[in-house]
C-alpha cells in the first residue's frame, strides 16, 4: 500500500488545490480525492503532479510497511 504526499508539497509551495490543478492539468476534484486518500491515481497523474510541483514523482509516494 502507498500514500501520496501531494498536500504536503502543495502546502510548502503555498498553492491552493486550484493552483495545482491549473499547473498540472489534473482536476481540482481529483486532487482533493487524492489528498484525502479516496482515490488511487494513475501513474500518469502522479507524474503530472510531480512535474507541476517540481519534484520527482517518486518523491510523492510513501510506501507503508504493514508487516511491522
Amino acid at each position: 500500500m502507498y500514500k501520496l504526499k501531494v498536500k504536503e508539497y502543495r502546502v510548502k509551495k503555498e498553492w491552493s488545490q486550484k493552483e495545482l490543478a491549473t499547473r498540472s492539468g489534473v482536476s481540482q476534484s481529483a486532487i482533493s480525492y487524492i489528498e484525502h486518500s479516496e482515490r488511487n491515481p494513475s501513474i500518469d497523474t502522479i507524474a503530472k503532479l510531480g512535474i507541476a510541483l517540481g519534484i520527482s514523482p517518486h518523491d510523492l509516494i510513501v510506501f507503508h510497511d504493514y508487516d511491522k
